[in-house]
């Protein structure tokens, strides 16, 4: 791929994991809707908690979407993700499709950033140079 090929595919993958975060996770928790709430519940959280937790996610997704601070908001966002994967085995949830969906999510996130930084390629190389 080109660079500008793998810059557009980065866009696309950061522009779906954004379309994502914000319909299935950040939408429910902001509008305090049922599935949100009850879902925290379920986990073992505090009613309240929805709101303070949307927040974060929609604070880290603007972050990761500005070119200046994405690699601090897919950190940042990365550190949500694992709270998440902790909340899932505490309470026993399914590893593939419950605990590890942080996993996926983490690779998806990071791998748009990874198409759109050159820099971060040259950090995390598929094949060292040479080899």
């Amino acid at each position: 791929m080109t660079a500008r090929q793998m810059t557009v595919a980065g866009w696309v993958l950061t522009g779906l994991f954004a379309l994502f975060m914000l319909g299935a996770s950040i939408t429910p928790k902001l509008l305090g809707m049922d599935a949100a709430t009850q879902t925290l519940a379920g986990l073992g959280w505090q009613p309240g908690s929805a709101l303070m937790i949307g927040g974060f996610e929609l604070a880290f997704l603007l972050l990761y979407l500005f070119p200046r601070t994405s690699v601090l908001g897919a950190v940042l966002m990365t550190a949500l993700i694992g709270g998440a994967m902790a909340t899932h085995i505490r309470v026993g949830s399914p590893l593939f499709s419950h605990t590890l969906f942080g996993i996926y999510l983490s690779l998806f996130m990071w791998g748009g950033l990874w198409l759109r930084l050159p820099a971060l390629r040259a950090l995390f190389p598929f094949t060292a140079k040479g080899a």
